[in-house]
């Protein structure tokens, strides 16, 4: 579980701005567990307090997010790999 504020915002951030680096494409989606979507959530409406532009709770950077209770917490890249959005021991 994480419990620190904007990590997982950050970390997803921070996956796709990679992804889309390394290979000049979007992720297809981010699939996030129920637990792992409330903590987005409340990373979400941290960042509108910082934000001033508009942003969206069912995309991050415009990616799809899924819910999926049976979900790790991944980000499904452009070749449809899964990449685990946190470590085991976090």
């Amino acid at each position: 579980m994480i419990d620190k504020p904007l990590f997982l915002y950050m970390t997803m951030s921070e996956m796709f701005s990679d992804h889309l680096s390394t290979t000049g494409a979007y992720p297809q989606k981010f699939i996030l567990s129920t637990l792992l979507h409330r903590q987005y959530l409340r990373d979400w409406t941290l960042m509108r307090q910082i934000v001033t532009t508009r942003l969206d709770p069912t995309n991050h950077m415009g990616v799809p997010i899924e819910i999926d209770e049976a979900s790790p917490g991944v980000m499904i890249a452009a070749d449809g790999a899964e990449i685990s959005l946190v470590s085991p021991a976090a």
